[in-house]
Order: structure tokens, then sequence, then C-alpha cells
């Protein structure tokens, strides 16, 4: 049985770099609802940087694209974020979601699907090739005193 959905914000904003500070700003302003402890948000935050520049890095290599942010608040202190491009799209999702696999430059560590894991208590990726991918992640927030979920 699905939770009771409390409230819901979509966000869309361009691929830029500048952007993924706004979504995690807007991602924990949102999620302030539920009262979620420092610990909790930091992991809401932390979890949403790496899937929209999953989305700003590899779904638009070389243009500019639409990435769209999903904000859900369900009874009992859950929250759900969706990051939804329409990019390259990835080929293989299970190898992506290895650690350490990047498609990317040096730089990058290859490590964006097991933070966001560690970080949230489910995670979703859909992805095709040409199409784009959808993130779907979720967390529950401790019961705490005051909260609205």
């Amino acid at each position: 049985m699905k939770s009771e959905l409390l409230d819901q914000a979509v966000i869309t904003f361009s691929s830029r770099s500048s952007n993924e500070g706004f979504a995690r700003a807007a991602a924990a302003c949102f999620a302030a609802r539920l009262d979620p402890t420092l610990d909790e948000l930091a992991d809401v935050k932390t979890a949403v940087s790496e899937a929209v520049t999953n989305a700003i890095v590899h779904a638009y290599p070389d243009r500019l694209g639409k990435v769209t942010m999903r904000l859900r608040l369900y009874a009992g202190s859950v929250m759900e974020v969706q990051i939804r491009d329409t990019g390259v799209g990835i080929p293989d999702v299970e190898q992506a979601k290895t650690p350490l696999y990047t498609t990317g430059s040096e730089e990058r560590s290859g490590m964006g699907f097991t933070i966001m894991e560690s970080f949230m208590d489910m995670l979703k990726v859909r992805s095709a090739v040409g199409k784009g991918t959808t993130v779907t992640m979720r967390k529950r927030f401790s019961r705490r005193h005051g909260a609205t979920g």
C-alpha cells in the first residue's frame, strides 16, 4: 500500500553546473517540512547533488539540456526525489552502478550511484539510450516531535 502523498513540487532547470547547488538547496528546503535531522538533510543534499551532477555531466556531454527534479513528501516522513533528463541515456545501468565505473573524464570518481545508494533508502535507475535517464530515490526520516509527515 502506497503512503498518502502530502505535497509535491516539480522544478525544471538547464543542465548548467551552477544549477547543482540550486537543486540541493531546493530539495533541502522541501525536505525541511518533514523535520529531518541535520544528518538526514545532509544525506538528501548529497544524493541530489550526485544525481543532478550525473545528469549535467553525462546526459548532455556536448550541449545544454533540461533536468527535471520532482520532489514528493509522503505520510510516514518519507521523501521521494526524482531526477530526470532527456539526454544520451545509459546503455548498461547495472554496469554504470558499479563502483568506480565512469564514462567521464579522469576527474570523475565513478561513485555517484554508490553514494546515492548509501545515503538514501531506495534507488531506482531507468534509462533508454537516446531518450534519457530517470533516477528515483526515497528516504524515510526519523519521527521527531513536531514533524508534519
